[in-house]
This record gives C-alpha cells, sequence and structure tokens, in this order.
C-alpha cells in the first residue's frame, strides 16, 4: 500500500517513518500543485500533519490568525476535497484541545460538540473538524502528544523547559500508541472521527514528577495554579478530558496514560543521558 503524508512537522515524520510512507512538503495551499501531486504519486492513502500550532508556543497563533487559518482549515479543506474526487483514503490530524472541562465521567466523546473557542488555534481546527465531516475520511483528534524521543513539539521537551507549570489533568496521547492505533483503523479503512488519546488522565506535574524519577532527580520547577498561568498566556487553555470508548469498541485498546508515561521516559532518557 502506498501512502503519502502531508506535513513535514514532528507528526508527519513520525508517521511517514513508521509506515515507510513518502513524506511531501509541497504548499497545499496550491490547488493546481496538489492535483499534479496526487495524480504524480497515486497513493492509495494519504494522511494530513500539515498545521500550525504556533512558534514557539500556541500564543503566536492569536497574533497570526491568517496563517494559522490558512494551514489550519484551508490546507485540511484543500487536501479533504481532493481525496474525495479521487476516491484516495485520507486521514487527517485533528486536535482535542477543543474541549475544556470533563463534561460527564468519562471525558468528552467524539459526538460532544466542542466547547473551547477561546483561542485562534483551536477555533481553526474546530471548522476544519466540520468540514471534513463531509467528506470519507478519518479523523484523529489527539492531545498534547508526548514522544519518547526528543523533539521541540514534544510535550517533554517543552516541559522540561519550562519553570513554571499548573497542576491540571489532561487528556494525552503517546506518540507510539498513536502510531499502532493508525495502523488498526488504516487496515479497517476507518472514518469518522476518532479520539486518540491513552485511557485515563495525568497531569503536567505528574508527568514531571516520573520525569524526575527515572531521567534526572536535580529537575526543579514551581508549580502553579491555572489562574496564574492564565495570567502569563494570550488566551487560557483548554484543559478537556477526552472520552476512548469508541476505540475499545474496535477492539483498539491503548495502554493508560500513566504506563506509557514511565515507558516514554524510560526510553527518552538515552536521548538526554546517552
Amino acid at each position: 500500500m502506498k501512502g503519502l503524508v502531508f506535513g513535514a512537522g514532528f507528526i508527519g515524520k513520525r508517521v511517514a517513518e513508521k509506515f515507510n510512507y513518502e513524506l511531501s512538503e509541497i504548499n497545499v495551499l496550491d490547488n493546481s500543485l496538489l492535483e499534479r501531486t496526487l495524480e504524480d504519486t497515486k497513493p492509495d492513502v494519504v494522511i494530513n500533519a500539515v498545521g500550525e500550532t504556533g512558534r514557539p508556543n500556541i500564543d503566536w497563533c492569536e497574533t497570526h490568525g491568517e496563517e494559522t487559518f490558512a494551514s489550519n482549515v484551508i490546507a485540511a479543506a484543500n487536501l479533504g476535497i481532493a481525496c474525495s474526487r479521487k476516491g484516495i483514503y485520507f486521514v487527517h490530524f485533528g486536535t482535542g484541545s477543543i474541549y475544556t472541562g470533563k463534561e460527564k465521567n468519562g471525558g468528552f466523546a467524539e459526538e460532544d460538540e466542542p466547547n473551547f473557542y477561546e483561542q485562534t488555534y483551536a477555533r481553526t481546527k474546530i471548522i476544519a473538524e466540520k468540514i471534513l465531516k463531509e467528506f470519507p475520511c478519518l479523523q484523529l483528534r489527539i492531545s498534547m502528544p508526548l514522544d519518547d524521543r526528543p523533539h521541540k513539539k514534544n510535550l517533554i521537551d517543552k516541559l522540561r523547559s519550562y519553570e513554571k507549570i499548573v497542576d491540571v489533568k489532561n487528556s494525552i496521547t503517546f506518540v507510539p500508541d498513536m502510531l499502532n492505533t493508525l495502523e488498526s483503523l488504516i487496515k479497517k479503512r476507518k472514518s469518522g472521527i476518532y479520539n486518540v488519546t491513552n485511557p485515563g488522565h495525568i497531569s503536567n506535574v505528574e508527568i514531571m514528577n516520573i520525569y524526575k524519577e527515572f531521567v534526572d532527580p536535580a529537575h526543579k520547577f514551581e508549580i502553579i495554579s491555572d489562574e496564574e498561568l492564565n495570567k502569563l498566556v494570550l488566551k487560557k487553555k483548554a484543559n478537556g478530558i477526552l472520552n476512548t470508548t469508541k476505540l475499545a469498541r474496535e477492539g483498539i485498546l491503548m495502554p493508560d496514560i500513566h504506563d506509557s508515561v514511565k515507558t516514554c521516559l524510560i526510553h527518552y532518557k538515552k536521548y538526554v543521558n546517552p
């Protein structure tokens, strides 16, 4: 099976490596170029990992609305339309950061209406998700991706650089588990929206305490409240818990997030302490 990944960033490169798919760096806002690329490569699967999350952080999106909209909305729509026309199986990476709170015991399910519109980033991802519902594609909602190798977009690398960390629980996606889940969903040719986060929820403080246990006992950070954090950023952050029952009904059982964080940091240690 031939696959083509658009978006040569953190997630795109990991997907291309995992599945041995071709990685494209073309500008998907150029419809003519996109059409030619699909014609030339003739992929069976197209994966959209194009997206703007901000540089160096999500606050960037608040002052760069046009670029964020183009990357997160127009790029996704162009790919969804082009793949639908050509009958190509299309996978889009969305986000769970369109919810805040817990909603109910199991968290927000796939059919629950998004409730977090305060960030430009979140609004663009909500719009893209709604547009792509009109097309036959698979949408993965991931949240705060954590990986076992260093990258500037890896949650653990971000947390290591912060002097102040808030103690609020969230749903988290461990990237190796996500890649295995994606493989299962592609094999099943599933469509629709799936919450692809590890079961359970964990706070950044918990993650960094595990980091201190397995990687660097000398690491220091200050714990602050969510209210204090909101004073340091342009727009407050979504803190949402996602429901993973739909994946479980498919027979896809990602490990509990606490187990995956430990697995992550055991492997991550070799990169920072060779």
